[in-house]
C-alpha cells in the first residue's frame, strides 16, 4: 500500500507496485506488456596489513515497462516504485511506442512454459562485524603460512544476493533469488629479488570457508612461480590447466550466442548440425547447476532455462537463443535472454557453460604430454584474443613437462592459436572441472584440464 506522510509519497514494495502498473496498464488498454525488475544488495570487507581498510555496502533496485502498440515497442524504467511513477511509467512506454520509427519485431513470451524448480539454500546473511572478523583471520593466516609474504597482501569477503521477477499480460508471473557470500586472498610473496602473486578464492555460506585453506592456496599459487625462467621458441604439446581453459572459453562465449552469428561476428553462423570440435568434446550451459551461485529458472524475457548440450560430441547442436533471435532463425528460443540491468537491452548470455569433464586426472594428463608446458596462467585475453577470427596471442605462464612430470615453473612466453582450432585439436580431456573462480554470477564458464599438440609458443 502507498502510504502518504508530509505530502510525500513513499517507496511501494514490489509486488505493491506490479500491482499499480498491472491497474494503470488496464485502465489505459494496454494489451501486450511486460514488467521486468531487478533488486541487489551487497556487503564486502577488505583489508590491509592487518587492518580493515575497506567497507562497502550497496543496495540497487529497478523496473522496466515494456509494451507493444500497433507492432511498435515502447520501454521506460525507473528506480521509483510509486504510484506516480507507476501510471508515469506505462504513459512513458506507450509515448515511445507510438513515437518509434523501427519495424524490429519484438515479443511477449506466451504461458506455457514447463519452469524447472529447486531448492534454494538457507539465507544465511553475515553480519558486517563477520565478514570483517573472518576477512582478518584470512589477513593473518596467509602471512602465517609462508615468511617470503610482504606487505601488499590483502584479503576480503563480501555477501551479494539478488532478486529477479518479471510479470506480463500473458499471465506469467515469476521470481528468482540467489545469495551467497564469497571471500578471497590475494598473496604477495619475495625471494629477496622479485615478487611474485597468487590467490585463493571460497564461495557459498561463509560459516563453511576455512581461512588457513584459502591463505594456503593464494600462498602456494605465488610461491610456485618463484625462480620461473622462459622456454625456447618452437611448437609443444600443451597441457591447459582448468582455469586457462575457462578462461579462453569465457573469452570466446559470444561466439555461441545466435546474436552474434547473426551479425555476421561468429564463425559459427550456419555451423549447426555440423562437427566444431573433437569429438570427446561436450559443451554444456546449465542454468541450474548445482554448485552454481545464482540459478535461473526463467531468461530476462521469461521464457524457462533448462540445461542444454551446445556441442554434443563434437557436433554443434544449438546456438544460444533469445526470442527475437529465435523467431529470425525459425526455433525456439533457448531461454538465454539477458539483462546486463533492469534498464539494459536484451542481449544472450549462457549460464553456467562448461566443458564436460572426461577421465583421467591433471597427472594423467601431464604423462601423456610426456615432455611440454603445462600453461596456468595466461595475460591480455581482452586485447590478445579475437572473438571474429578465433585468433589469440597471450603472455603465459606455467611449469615444464618433464618426462610426464610438473617440472620447474616457466613465464614470459607467448602462446598463439585459434580458439575454433583449439576445439578440434583437443586430444584429451581430464575430469577435474573447475570454473572460473572470480565469475560469481549467473554466468560463468567452466573447463577440465585439457591435452593439445603443436602450440606455437615464442619464447626466448
Amino acid at each position: 500500500m502507498l502510504i502518504q506522510s508530509g505530502g510525500m509519497e513513499i517507496r511501494m514494495n514490489y509486488q505493491e507496485f506490479k500491482n499499480a502498473v498491472l491497474a494503470a496498464a488496464k485502465e489505459n488498454n494496454l494489451k501486450d506488456y511486460e514488467l521486468y525488475y531487478t533488486e541487489s544488495s551487497g556487503t564486502s570487507v577488505e583489508a590491509y596489513q592487518s587492518e580493515i581498510n575497506t567497507f562497502t555496502s550497496e543496495s540497487s533496485l529497478g523496473v522496466c515497462f515494456k509494451c507493444i502498440i500497433n507492432g511498435k515497442t515502447g520501454y521506460a524504467s525507473t528506480e521509483n516504485l510509486t504510484a506516480d511513477d507507476a501510471l508515469s511509467l506505462i504513459k512513458r512506454a506507450a509515448e515511445n511506442a507510438l513515437s518509434i520509427e523501427s519495424d524490429e519485431p519484438s515479443f511477449i513470451h506466451k504461458a506455457g512454459d514447463n519452469y524447472l524448480s529447486f531448492e534454494a539454500p538457507a539465507d544465511l546473511e553475515p553480519g558486517s562485524s563477520e565478514l570483517a572478523d573472518f576477512t582478518l583471520k584470512l589477513q593473518s593466516e596467509v602471512y602465517k603460512a609462508d615468511k617470503r609474504v610482504v606487505d601488499g597482501t590483502m584479503s576480503a569477503s563480501g555477501y551479494e544476493s539478488s532478486r529477479y521477477a518479471l510479470c506480463n499480460s500473458n499471465g506469467l508471473d515469476l521470481e528468482d533469488t540467489a545469495a551467497f557470500s564469497y571471500s578471497y586472498a590475494s598473496a604477495l610473496v619475495s625471494d629477496g629479488e622479485s615478487k611474485y602473486d597468487g590467490s585463493g578464492i571460497a564461495s557459498g555460506s561463509l560459516e563453511g570457508f576455512d581461512a588457513a585453506k584459502i591463505a594456503s592456496e593464494a600462498v602456494d599459487d605465488a610461491v610456485s612461480t618463484i625462480g620461473y625462467t622462459s622456454v625456447p621458441s618452437g611448437k609443444y604439446t600443451v597441457v591447459f590447466s582448468s582455469k586457462v581453459m575457462a578462461a579462453l572459453l569465457s573469452t570466446y562465449s559470444s561466439v555461441f550466442c545466435a546474436d552474434t552469428a547473426q551479425k555476421g561476428l561468429s564463425l559459427l553462423a550456419g555451423k549447426e548440425n555440423t562437427n566444431v570440435a573433437a569429438d570427446l568434446l561436450t559443451l554444456t550451459d546449465d542454468p541450474l547447476y548445482k554448485d552454481a551461485l545464482v540459478k535461473r529458472t526463467f531468461d530476462a524475457e521469461g521464457a524457462a532455462t533448462y540445461p542444454k548440450n551446445v556441442i554434443e560430441n563434437g557436433k554443434l547442436t544449438t546456438l544460444l537463443y533469445n526470442l527475437a533471435t529465435a523467431a529470425k532463425a525459425g526455433v525456439k528460443t533457448t531461454g538465454n535472454a539477458s539483462k546486463a540491468s533492469y534498464a539494459s537491452p536484451v542481449s544472450i548470455h549462457p549460464y553456467s557453460f562448461y566443458i564436460n569433464p572426461v577421465k583421467g586426472s591433471l597427472e594423467d594428463l601431464l604423462v601423456a604430454a610426456g615432455d611440454g608446458i603445462y600453461v596456468t596462467s595466461v595475460e591480455g585475453l581482452h586485447a590478445g584474443a579475437n572473438a571474429i577470427t578465433g585468433d589469440f596471442s597471450l603472455s603465459s605462464g606455467g611449469f615444464r613437462i618433464e618426462n610426464g612430470k610438473k617440472g620447474r615453473p616457466v613465464k614470459g612466453f607467448t602462446i598463439s592459436g585459434n580458439f575454433f582450432s583449439l576445439l578440434k585439436d583437443i586430444s584429451l580431456i581430464g575430469e577435474d572441472l573447475k570454473f572460473n573462480p572470480f565469475a560469481l554470477g549467473a554466468s560463468r564458464c567452466g573447463s577440465p584440464s585439457v591435452l593439445v599438440k603443436g602450440i606455437t609458443i615464442a619464447g626466448k
